[in-house]
């Protein structure tokens, strides 16, 4: 029994390490920055600071950075939706396509992908600035032109386009494997298309959901070369004020904020999982 066990870390062996290195260190130093001042004095301050500080804004005081915070957990949320809406029905019809297909899809969905993500940025402000190619569009069509760059929209749909993948190959990669008899068992037990879909489908793809939605709204809330560009540097994202505050040369607070933004986002997500785990598997939901 021993050795079986010694036999099973050995192929974990390069990976344990790789995590070790790569995740759990910084995660420590990013930590050990967050609770110490610039002389590495143990302290508080950077933590209070993010909650505490205040700014004028309009003739009025609100707390900066949980101004900032909001705004980017706003922003998130609603790109996290948009791609759960728009990346479920395009998994499904993925893994219910021919083999061809799904190949043919796949490739679709990757190719934006291969290609470098400051590129994809610069492509999405050609197409959306006020003389760009959707407003050139609108006025060929003689309609009036629509100013969406530089706004929450523009940052949003930068967001989508460069995180549906992330929503879309989890989901797939669940319903492709999903027996069909099951489907088929379901309608025989007088289930219409819907009911198929809430008490079948739905249940067995909640962990490439969640997945999704830990992939897409993670890299949401931290993102900010989306928002410098596509929001023209109109206002920041709590990915902005991280940078800010490493250029300026103020690590621990740029690491404290790091650290708490890491808190939060590891407290929502269990919320999520543990709410939604009761909702689809627990009482009627099956």
């Amino acid at each position: 029994m021993t050795r079986s066990k010694k036999a099973g870390w050995v192929p974990a062996g390069p990976y344990t390490l790789w995590a070790a290195l790569f995740i759990l260190v910084p995660l420590v130093f990013v930590a050990y920055y967050a609770f110490t001042d610039n002389s590495f004095a143990f302290t508080f301050d950077n933590i209070t600071r993010f909650f505490t500080a205040t700014s004028v804004v309009e003739g009025r005081t609100v707390h900066t950075y949980m101004l900032i915070f909001w705004r980017s957990l706003k922003l998130a949320v609603i790109s996290t939706v948009l791609c759960l809406l728009l990346g479920y029905p395009l998994a499904y019809a993925m893994a219910r396509a021919e083999e061809k297909t799904q190949k043919f899809m796949m490739i679709l969905i990757m190719i934006p992908m291969w290609m470098n993500f400051l590129i994809r940025t610069y492509a999405w402000m050609t197409i959306l600035q006020d003389t760009g190619i959707l407003n050139s569009f609108l006025s060929a069509l003689g309609l009036r032109k629509v100013h969406i760059i530089g706004t929450e929209g523009a940052v949003v749909i930068g967001m989508v386009y460069d995180y549906l993948p992330y929503m879309v190959l989890p989901i797939y990669s669940i319903m492709a494997k999903m027996d069909d008899k099951l489907l088929e068992a379901a309608r025989d037990l007088g289930c219409n298309g819907f009911g198929v879909l809430r008490r079948v489908i739905f249940p067995l793809s909640m962990p490439g959901v969640l997945s999704g939605i830990t992939m897409v709204l993670i890299p949401s809330v931290s993102t900010f070369y989306i928002s410098q560009k596509l929001g023209s540097g109109k206002f920041f994202l709590i990915g902005d004020a991280i940078e800010g505050q490493y250029v300026a040369n103020n690590l621990h607070f740029a690491a404290a904020m790091a650290f708490i933004l890491m808190v939060i986002l590891m407290v929502v997500m269990a919320l999520v999982k543990k709410v939604t785990a009761n909702s689809v598997y627990g009482g009627d939901a099956l």
